[in-house]
């Protein structure tokens, strides 16, 4: 299988290149040059196995220039039950049902990784792709992981590659756009080969800036003399992407071998979306022939996603929120141009007017066609702070079920679809991140507003674990305790000369 650019303006590589290289030379995503199809008789037989082996069918359809032997084995060292030594406990993405009365709704707790976020389901991954690409494509360069990151993306990342022969990783984050607990699990990172730096400016300027390092040629020459090449460890990177969607095949094979629903029936999943790469894992799995009903895309306060499934209308030209879901705080959602590609028959003309329509005005119009075709699977909707933590203590009172922030959007904007749709399919919400992660708005939605003012980070984790029931993750216990390691700020324009020198000087 090869790869070729949403923009259409270079040559098709492997797999192993475009892993490597992470962002096309023309600016462009990498996409599959067809997607694989999984019939109904493989789905109802991964119902029998592991997530390892789930995975290792699903990847090896997509990684056709990977050793599948290798492949194999790196997939068992990372999803692999290997008791005291597994990378996710109790395993890497568990089915929960919510309520045992209700044969309806399940999550997809996708947060039981070292980072307490979904995104160790690809990033305990993504350095053994990136390191293989790297011999595969005879490369001796060292690699440099380049990540802007809303909050999960930063900390998944770090623990990766934490200690990778070979390689650097420096993550750049909004200094004033995530939770404190998340920017504590950043500047507290250890790791020799690992680079945390905070930048005045959002999310979006982060990842614009880190976009155009990649297009840098003075850069990449500098870089070069020391040896180094920069790679993405973000969703733009089709080795980030690739692995998420292994998990909507697991939670549908769970479905069956749970007896919750029968082989080809149609079920909704209902993910929480800043980026558009988790919820694009799932358009890339029912293109495969998973039998999904509706992609439920669950926006906060900064709802250009929502807007834009409703009238095709993609419009950055609008407030930028601080919310309570910060993993969310974003209005430049990259992964949607692969969507786009799929959407205008893989026109790369297209694209290229849309992404510069965007970036010169500041905004784009789908046609109708499009818009239809997006309709047809995708449903949009958003949910303000005030929704969010309602929804945190209506579950819970519920369910007994303890969610985080984002989790919580979605149940919000599942809950009025529902209402007007009177969609009856099986419902799995994609859960992506430990409620651990944000205590200070979990408490305050579970005890009271503004409970969490004056009270200690570890008090509020203490009594959030009691309350929920559930285990404090290693990754975040005496968190507050450990000892700051980072404590770079920049402005956003540093970006450039803060990458060179670390590289430089490393």
């Amino acid at each position: 299988m090869q790869y070729i650019s949403t923009r259409g303006l270079c040559e098709p590589v492997h797999s192993a290149e475009a892993i490597r290289t992470g962002l096309a030379p023309d600016g462009g995503l990498y996409v599959p040059d067809q997607i694989p199809q999984v019939s109904l008789d493989d789905i109802v037989a991964m119902s029998q196995k592991t997530y390892a082996e789930r995975a290792l069918s699903i990847l090896s359809l997509y990684l056709t220039d990977y050793d599948v032997r290798e492949l194999s084995e790196a997939i068992d060292t990372i999803y692999g039950d290997h008791e005291e030594e597994s990378r996710f406990q109790p395993e890497p993405a568990p089915l929960v049902q919510l309520n045992q009365y209700n044969e309806q709704e399940y999550i997809l707790e996708l947060w039981h990784g070292p980072s307490a976020a979904f995104k160790d389901l690809a990033l305990q991954l993504l350095p053994y792709l990136m390191t293989t690409a790297n011999n595969i494509s005879d490369h001796t360069r060292r690699l440099c992981v380049l990540t802007a990151t809303s909050g999960d993306t930063g900390k998944a990342t770090l623990e990766g590659f934490r200690d990778i022969p070979g390689t650097q990783a420096i993550v750049f984050y909004p200094n004033d756009g995530i939770s404190d607990m998340q920017k504590l699990q950043m500047i507290t990172q250890e790791g020799d080969n690992c680079h945390v730096v905070a930048i005045e400016g959002t999310f979006d300027d982060a990842q614009r800036a880190v976009k155009q390092l990649f297009m840098d040629e003075e850069l990449s020459e500098q870089l070069k003399k020391e040896n180094f090449y920069l790679t993405s460890a973000n969703s733009i990177n089709w080795g980030r992407l690739v692995p998420q969607i292994v998990y909507y095949f697991s939670a549908y094979a769970d479905l069956l071998r749970l007896n919750r629903i029968e082989p080809g029936e149609n079920i909704n999943f209902v993910v929480p979306t800043g980026n558009f790469g988790n919820i694009l894992a799932g358009w890339y799995a029912f293109r495969m022939g998973l039998p999904i009903n509706k992609l439920i895309c669950a926006s906060n306060r900064n709802n250009i996603l929502s807007d834009f499934i409703r009238n095709g209308h993609y419009d950055k030209r609008r407030p930028f929120y601080k919310t309570n879901a910060p993993s969310m705080d974003i209005l430049i959602s990259s992964n949607l141009e692969r969507l786009l590609f799929e959407l205008t028959d893989r026109s790369g003309e297209i694209v290229r007017e849309h992404m510069r329509d965007l970036a010169e005005q500041g905004h784009y119009q789908i046609d109708a066609p499009m818009l239809k075709r997006l309709q047809s699977l995708f449903v949009g909707g958003f949910a303000d702070d005030k929704g969010t933590l309602r929804m945190i203590r209506e579950v819970y009172d519920r369910c007994d079920h303890v969610i985080d922030t984002h989790t919580a959007v979605g149940f919000n904007v599942y809950g009025r679809y529902r209402l007007r749709s009177n969609d009856e399919a099986k419902t799995v919400f994609v859960s992506t991140a430990s409620p651990f992660k944000f205590p200070e708005a979990v408490s305050d939605a579970l005890f009271g507003k503004g409970y969490a003012n004056g009270r200690s980070l570890d008090t509020l984790l203490d009594e959030l674990a009691a309350e929920s029931g559930l285990t404090l993750p290693v990754s975040l216990q005496q968190l507050s305790s450990k000892q700051v390691n980072h404590h770079l700020i920049i402005p956003i324009e540093q970006i450039r000369e803060t990458v060179r020198n670390i590289l430089i000087n490393e």
